[in-house]
């Protein structure tokens, strides 16, 4: 499964950020600029010179997205991909694409990713940029298949979306981006990961992931 060595420092780094930001912004997921969370990172930038964007692609609902693509060997699942409801199914599409933009940014050693940021804000996008500098200090990236499944959405009154999912991240491995070497691991029961996730509409009909909280080795997502 994809553990890290830094796992308990990454965890800490990440509850400290997060608590800062909620203090900062009232706990409001609400209002502002979508790049929020992505200026507060810009500010803390030492000059050195950022990887080039993904080139942007058209897709069926006119929205330019960013180009994402997956670290070779690895492979995400989301069960269900659709649902028949076209408002449900646009929220299931932008948290696969959120998932998918994390995984191409560890693979591309990149926490600054372009990506990350179309598909997420605040809390999200700031524990996100954590989470893969966690895996850029280890040196490893991401391998194996991780399956998304049980994946549900509500809707709130104040506009914005619930979305409660698994994770089976049996057969995930990190994988030493130096030696190539992968970190095979048994599986057990913290393979499975609960995840309760809200997303809000921006004003270019994204998706976007604004907080999220993971239940590692939840009973829920239990085979």
């Amino acid at each position: 499964m994809r553990t890290r060595t830094t796992t308990a420092t990454a965890a800490a780094a990440l509850t400290a950020t997060v608590a800062l930001l909620l203090s900062g912004c009232g706990g409001s997921d609400s209002g502002g600029s979508g790049d929020s969370g992505k200026d507060e990172i810009a500010g803390a930038d030492t000059g050195a010179e950022s990887p080039a964007s993904p080139s942007p692609t058209v897709t069926d609902d006119g929205i330019d997205r960013p180009e994402v693509s997956l670290p070779e060997g690895d492979n995400l699942s989301f069960e269900p991909e659709t649902t028949g409801d076209a408002k449900t199914d646009a929220v299931l599409k932008d948290n696969a694409e959120y998932l998918r933009a994390i995984d191409e940014a560890i693979g591309k050693q990149n926490p600054k990713s372009e990506a990350v940021a179309f598909y997420s804000k605040d809390a999200a996008y700031l524990g996100s940029v954590e989470w893969i500098s966690g895996f850029v200090k280890d040196g490893v990236t991401v391998t194996g298949t991780v399956r998304y499944f049980d994946r549900k959405v509500t809707f709130s009154e104040d506009g914005s979306a619930g979305l409660v999912y698994c994770a089976d991240e049996s057969k995930g491995y990190t994988k030493d981006v130096k030696s190539g070497k992968v970190n095979v691991t048994e599986a057990s029961k913290d393979s499975y990961v609960l995840y309760n996730d809200r997303l809000r509409k921006n004003d270019k009909g994204v998706w976007q992931t604004t907080k999220s909280t993971s239940e590692r080795g939840s009973e829920v997502c239990q085979p």
